[in-house]
């Protein structure tokens, strides 16, 4: 299984990082598992908080990918008008099991059709966004799953989701012990006074 993460110019880093995190150590337990990073070229990518990584491929050359998770990040709003990359996302689309969005990764989704009748959230900051495009049924929601879309919430989401698909896949024992080797059980412990659940009440119930 081929996994696929888009990288473009300010993409924000925790948003694939996350995921690829969680699917990598995946792959260390299942070596059919393969990751691999994408971009248009194969030029440096800089990523929004100053992250600079060098791409595995790009689109001539990508393999037809099994999942295609598209992060987010301020380069979303350029890149939702790059031809080569939403035709990019559709042909891999057409083949892949799902294609996966993180925070504003899915407004990728959407510029590319991928989002018409969908369930679907973004980031908190661009629920408002995401509703304007009447074909999007948006859901405050961690993640979201419709086939063969999932999309998260923003930027840490994306790890919630990317547990839930390797529980879909591989079972729960499997998401279990990724889960473990990343300590990742996050807290309910929430500092200051601005909280999501002001923002976003669906996301984050009491």
């Amino acid at each position: 299984m081929k996994i696929g993460f888009l990288l473009f110019d300010d993409v924000e880093e925790l948003d694939f990082a996350g995921p690829w995190e969680l699917f990598s150590s995946w792959s260390e337990r299942d070596e059919t598992i393969e990751c691999l990073t994408v971009s248009q070229h194969m030029d440096m990518i800089r990523c929004a908080n100053g992250l600079k990584v060098l791409p595995d491929t790009d689109f001539e050359f990508c393999p037809a990918l099994d999942l295609l998770l598209v992060p987010g990040g301020q380069g979303t709003r350029r890149e939702v008008n790059n031809p080569e990359l939403v035709s990019f996302v559709q042909r891999q689309a057409a083949s892949c099991k799902w294609v996966l969005s993180v925070c504003t990764g899915a407004f990728v989704l959407q510029a590319a059709g991928l989002l018409k009748g969908k369930k679907a959230t973004t980031h908190w900051q661009s629920l408002d966004r995401l509703r304007a495009f009447p074909e999007v049924i948006v859901v405050e929601e961690r993640f979201v799953r419709d086939d063969p879309v999932w999309t998260a919430a923003g930027v840490s989401a994306g790890m919630d989701l990317a547990l839930a698909v390797i529980a879909e896949l591989a079972g729960s024992d499997m998401a279990g012990r990724v889960q473990l080797g990343a300590e990742y059980y996050p807290r309910q412990v929430r500092y200051g006074s601005a909280h999501l659940s002001d923002q976003a009440p669906g996301y984050l119930r009491e």
